[in-house]
């Protein structure tokens, strides 16, 4: 007799075709992510100040919490629900970032290679186990928790990156340009086929994270740290905006979803 509907019914909850809960990577995605790590770096920031340090990481891991349980429970990908989350964990990312260097005093030429090797960690044992880092196969349970750990720490490592850079000597703007030269590569490599797309993608990826808090960080802080002084509170609320209005086209638009997702 054969074993293959029962192996299939024991598998079945790991390995089920399950929707998509990640978007497809466009323009779209890109201009959104980087909106997000600008905005999550600034709230954070303002957080801090305004409620202190303690209160303020309480207040974002609470935020994150409910973002990714409510996440984790949605069937498929949804525009809102998804941006919210990858909000929380900006915010919450840069907030461990931060409490690394500010609270423990960890310079950032520690908590950089902490960091990265935290992101190695997350996916050397995310390939062990499902033998793929491809976002196109988020289509189960514990795919998806690795693809959230994998989101959590390369946002911690962009924050913490993005500041190392700013405080040797290429100050926020000069760090702004240095990463967008850099996020530049990945794809440069991967059209010539010296990187494969799921290589490139999550290197693009991480450093989104400190171009967007850069240029963040230069809009909001003031002239003597070399920013334009226009604000923490001016600059979070118009880059959540921003985010609000590009979210809002894909939901009603859902040029983020794939053909299958369309026809379902």
């Amino acid at each position: 007799m054969s074993t293959e509907p029962l192996t299939r019914r024991r598998r079945a909850p790991d390995t089920a075709h399950l929707a998509s809960k990640v978007p497809e990577v466009t323009l779209y995605f890109w201009v959104i992510k980087v909106l997000t790590t600008g905005m999550g770096e600034t709230a954070s920031d303002l957080l801090a100040k305004k409620l202190g340090p303690i209160p303020a990481v309480g207040l974002g891991g609470l935020a994150l919490v409910v973002a990714l349980t409510i996440q984790l429970k949605a069937r498929r990908y949804v525009a809102w629900i998804y941006w919210t989350a990858i909000v929380m964990v900006s915010v919450f990312g840069t907030m461990a970032a931060d409490v690394l260097h500010v609270g423990l005093g960890v310079p950032y030429t520690i908590s950089t290679p902490f960091f990265m090797a935290a992101l190695a960690a997350v996916f050397a044992v995310w390939y062990a186990s499902e033998k793929t880092l491809s976002i196109h196969s988020v289509r189960t349970r514990r795919r998806e928790l690795f693809y959230w750990a994998t989101v959590l720490a390369t946002f911690a490592l962009g924050t913490a990156a993005g500041d190392l850079s700013a405080t040797i000597g290429l100050g926020y703007l000069g760090s702004a340009v240095l990463y967008a030269v850099a996020i530049a590569v990945p794809a440069v490599m991967h059209k010539w086929g010296a990187l494969n797309a799921v290589a490139a993608f999550w290197t693009a990826y991480v450093i989104t994270r400190p171009l967007g808090a850069s240029v963040a960080d230069w809009m909001a802080l003031g002239h003597t740290r070399g920013g334009l002084g226009l604000g923490l509170g001016p600059v979070t609320l118009s880059w959540t905006v921003a985010i609000i209005g590009f979210v809002a086209y894909l939901a009603v638009s859902r040029n983020d979803v794939g053909n299958a997702e369309h026809l379902a």
